[in-house]
């Protein structure tokens, strides 16, 4: 590689990390008790009494109360609402229902209640307040909502540019040195240049992992949006031009649920969506079905039911870009193996904070030293350190 092509590379390393690395820091630091936000939740909290643990919400064993018996409770609980969502739990009867004023209500004036479906008993209320949820919104959208999310998937692109730049440079770097190199008994800079080095090749794959899936993350109201106008759309063609459907008209549930599983066999629900909300039509129960494998469990499949007649509509698989969505969630906080692969993602996540923080060093030192300088450092393996 010639000194100007380092040169390039240099610059737009530089940059390109010094403009996301605050940001990045932040998104480490919150992500980082997120990664167990599941295992915080149970530790703080308690486990439920259920009725009958180990039973999932989302399957049919006998003693499950009907869905319809369910809504019911919810909406007496909140007297002039309607509902919104009802979403199930694999693995315990655990469930919740959504209520709002109206069915396209905001996501500030939903109410969204626990229950135990085996008992009936309610279990709560979702908490929104608290250091969990308030560390989730800030690494989510900054507080700022969409132009928060998108602000910070900017952030995410030039983090991706940050990490392929330093691929690039590593090259000519560690050129006359073995792999692992650490000159502890050096100088300082240079010291922490190989720490820098180092832990940033090693996590260099999660780091591209996190930082793509986290970018597509922050698309999710675009992407969801595009899913409504495009894929909805088509599959409730027959109902264009119609009203909506008031909540008086809505029927059973229980029967529209029988509808759907028998349009899809073998997989679980994991939400229903209530007519007029962001993901159903006007006129239908949205019955979002997930895989039984620890992959497609994270693959919706929504089956369309008339929410007067009950009748089957139709039932088509999500679009890529939003298998994409659904696919980086879990991965992105390390949500697919169980707590060994949420362990291992923390310590990726602490490896990442040390590499900005080190970065953030080495520019400090020396942010005075002309760009032919460093590119002498490259070329030397940092023997030829940037002189004040």
């Amino acid at each position: 590689m010639t000194s100007s092509s380092i040169r390039a590379w240099y610059l737009v390393h530089k940059w390109t990390s010094l403009v996301c690395t605050i940001f990045l820091l932040m998104l480490c630091i919150t992500g980082l008790p997120l990664i167990f936000s599941d295992e915080i939740d149970r530790w703080g909290g308690g486990a439920p009494d259920y009725g009958m643990p180990g039973v999932g919400s989302s399957g049919t064993a006998p003693g499950l109360l009907p869905l319809d018996v369910m809504l019911a409770k919810a909406l007496a609980a909140r007297p002039g609402e309607v509902p919104l969502f009802m979403a199930f739990d694999n693995d315990q009867p655990s469930m919740t229902i959504t209520t709002g004023p109206r069915p396209d209500a905001p996501v500030a004036a939903m109410t969204i209640q626990l229950f135990d479906r085996s008992t009936g008993r309610q279990l709560g209320k979702a908490e929104d307040s608290g250091v969990m949820p308030f560390l989730l919104q800030l690494h989510t959208d900054l507080f700022l909502g969409l132009p928060g999310m998108l602000f910070l998937g900017a952030m995410g692109l030039l983090f991706v540019a940050a990490l392929v730049s330093g691929v690039v440079l590593y090259a000519p770097f560690m050129r006359k040195l073995p792999f692992g190199t650490l000159r502890t008994r050096r100088s300082t800079r240079l010291k922490w240049l190989d720490y820098h080095n180092l832990l940033g090749i090693v996590a260099l794959a999660w780091m591209t992992v996190v930082g793509v899936t986290g970018v597509i993350n922050t698309l999710e109201e675009p992407i969801n949006t595009l899913w409504q106008q495009d894929e909805l759309a088509a599959m409730t063609r027959q109902y264009a031009g119609r009203g909506a459907l008031p909540p008086a008209r809505y029927g059973s549930l229980d029967t529209a649920m029988a509808a759907a599983r028998k349009a899809l066999p073998g997989n679980n629900p994991q939400f229903i969506g209530f007519p007029g909300g962001s993901f159903s039509s006007k006129h239908h129960y949205a019955v979002f079905f997930q895989g039984d494998t620890p992959l497609t469990q994270h693959l919706l499949t929504p089956a369309l039911i008339d929410a007067e007649t009950g009748a089957f509509t139709t039932a088509r698989s999500m679009p890529w870009y939003n298998k994409a969505l659904s696919l980086s969630r879990p991965l992105h906080f390390g949500d697919y193996g169980g707590l060994p692969l949420k362990i291992l993602w923390a310590m990726l996540d602490i490896f990442s904070i040390i590499v900005l923080i080190t970065g953030l060093y080495l520019w400090l030192g020396k942010r005075r030293a002309s760009p032919a300088a460093h590119v002498r450092e490259v070329e030397t393996g940092g023997i030829a350190a940037p002189a004040e």
